[in-house]
């Protein structure tokens, strides 16, 4: 079976870990242009009002003194810390899933990824990646790309897996989530929303899916 093909991504949602999991190789790709609207700096939660968009801030061209419409390397890209993002974040995690069964389980974990300031957006995101494969026992390893291929040879791509505004056609089975009575089941959110609720049968759930 080919590598597949991912981008690092802020936590990632349920159909990237599906990739992820049941892939005998992995590739992440770590040449391209950064963009914007993907899983790259965003995530989607429950919350008791539904789908909760949940963004971190970056810096953009004219705040390091390029051009305005300078492209980025997603290499290079610059978390904003100047807003209080992470504190959002976490109070918002702790707002939906503290009722969860597990939530509480990989607080402790989690937590020091919201108290520790990171400079690149990349570096932040393959430790919220190190930190799903080690809640879901999964094994953590990886290359990564050389150099950008529009079309890569020998490997599945999968790169669109991050693209956050598009449907990608994923239909998840349905598992327990805390506002479901209220909202129904929402489909392909962040990989938390199925930790924190499915905890140790994560794995095995996602094994099971297909894309």
């Amino acid at each position: 079976m080919d590598p597949v093909l991912l981008h690092p991504s802020y936590f990632g949602p349920v159909s990237q870990w599906v990739a992820f999991t049941k892939a005998e190789a992995v590739v992440f790709e770590s040449e391209d242009n950064y963009q914007k609207q993907t899983y790259r700096n965003r995530m989607y939660i429950y919350d008791a009002n539904g789908k909760l968009t949940l963004n971190i801030p970056i810096k953009h061209s004219a705040a390091l003194g390029l051009p305005k419409k300078a492209r980025q390397k997603y290499r290079d890209i610059q978390i904003e810390n100047a807003f209080p993002w992470q504190l959002q974040h976490w109070r918002a995690f702790k707002a939906s899933y503290q009722t969860s069964p597990f939530f509480e389980f990989y607080e402790d974990e989690l937590r020091p990824l919201y108290e520790n300031n990171f400079k690149y957006l990349l570096d932040f995101n393959y430790r919220c990646m190190e930190f799903v494969a080690d809640s879901l026992q999964a094994d953590w390893t990886f290359d990564q790309t050389l150099e950008y291929e529009l079309k890569p040879e020998g490997m599945l791509d999968l790169r669109n897996l991050v693209n956050a505004k598009s449907d990608s056609g994923f239909e998840n089975e349905r598992y327990h989530q805390v506002f479901e009575e209220k909202q129904g089941f929402l489909k392909n959110l962040c990989i938390l929303d199925l930790i924190f609720n499915e905890g140790p049968a994560s794995l095995a759930y996602l094994q099971e899916q297909t894309l």
